[in-house]
């Protein structure tokens, strides 16, 4: 049992809906390598947040935190509890902890001038006119060097300061799951065999004839970098299976990392056993 089955069980049992908290799940079109709920899954539990942007609309931490705030208050209003399930941590973040995020508008004109520069002359310069953030921040991740280069050059204040949280008015309850790595591994190399099974290439060649550019943040997502280069002719299929698998592992072990050493607030599990669903009911009741 995973996240979703898990989530589906627990909001059945306390007339519950899900706000997905997946930052690749929000594109509508997106639905095979981005691992959406199926059908059934969707129909047996209220889901929001899933299938809300097109691949080519820009949608910001903002966005989803409001977004996120206004399902979980509708929720709560109509007397259903909230459970707010997926991986993404800083959509996590924003909604548990409150984050102060910074309403700045994407700059198109400034975003295309700094990705002529170096990663890492990007990220130095980050750290001139805001260490804390730099320091907080991977030096690789250039598309967030530059969205904090992007809010310090346009607002004049610094990132980290605009980051500072404010928790919302609610009672959360943290659980986290997690697998032995063998078993983790063979699941997400089993997953991606599937996917393929189930048409991802088709997928992503639907995305292309529909006219979405490769560069969007949309189709850099893990699967279709990876198909987009085997349609390009850069790698076999094989190939491109074989990266989907071993980036899928690396991700998973950094967002196991970071949920694990920034939140000791997480009730941590191996496994979601279906057999054992109670155990994780009686947290929810507990700290209710």
């Amino acid at each position: 049992m995973g996240k979703t089955a898990l989530a589906i069980e627990l909001a059945q049992r306390f007339a519950g809906e899900i706000v997905s908290a997946d930052s690749r799940q929000i594109y509508r079109g997106m639905d095979i390598g981005t691992a959406k709920p199926t059908r059934e899954e969707l129909s047996a539990a209220p889901h929001h947040l899933i299938d809300i942007v097109a691949p080519d609309e820009p949608y910001t931490l903002a966005n989803y935190q409001a977004a996120a705030y206004a399902s979980i208050d509708g929720i709560l209003a109509r007397g259903k509890q909230p459970f707010l399930v997926g991986g993404t941590g800083l959509y996590v973040r924003a909604v548990v902890e409150g984050l102060r995020i910074p309403r700045v508008s994407p700059n198109p004109e400034l975003r295309a001038q700094l990705e002529q520069e170096d990663g890492l002359a990007l990220y130095e310069r980050l750290r001139a006119l805001d260490p804390e953030a730099a320091a907080k921040m991977d030096s690789r991740n250039v598309r967030r060097t530059i969205r904090a280069l992007e809010v310090c050059l346009t607002t004049g204040e610094k990132f980290s300061e605009l980051g500072r949280a404010s928790p919302p008015p609610y009672r959360i309850t943290h659980i986290g799951l997690t697998l032995s790595r063998p078993e983790l591994y063979a699941r997400i190399d089993a997953r991606v065999d599937r996917m393929v099974e189930q048409g991802l290439v088709a997928e992503v060649e639907s995305l292309v004839r529909q006219g979405y550019s490769w560069s969007l943040p949309s189709m850099s997502g893990l699967g279709y970098r990876e198909i987009g280069e085997y349609l390009r002719g850069g790698v076999s299929l094989d190939e491109a299976v074989a990266s989907i698998k071993r980036h899928t592992r690396d991700f998973v072990r950094r967002q196991y990392a970071w949920f694990r050493l920034r939140d000791p607030r997480i009730h941590w599990f191996e496994r979601a056993d279906p057999k054992d669903v109670g155990r994780f009911v009686e947290i929810v009741e507990w700290e209710a």
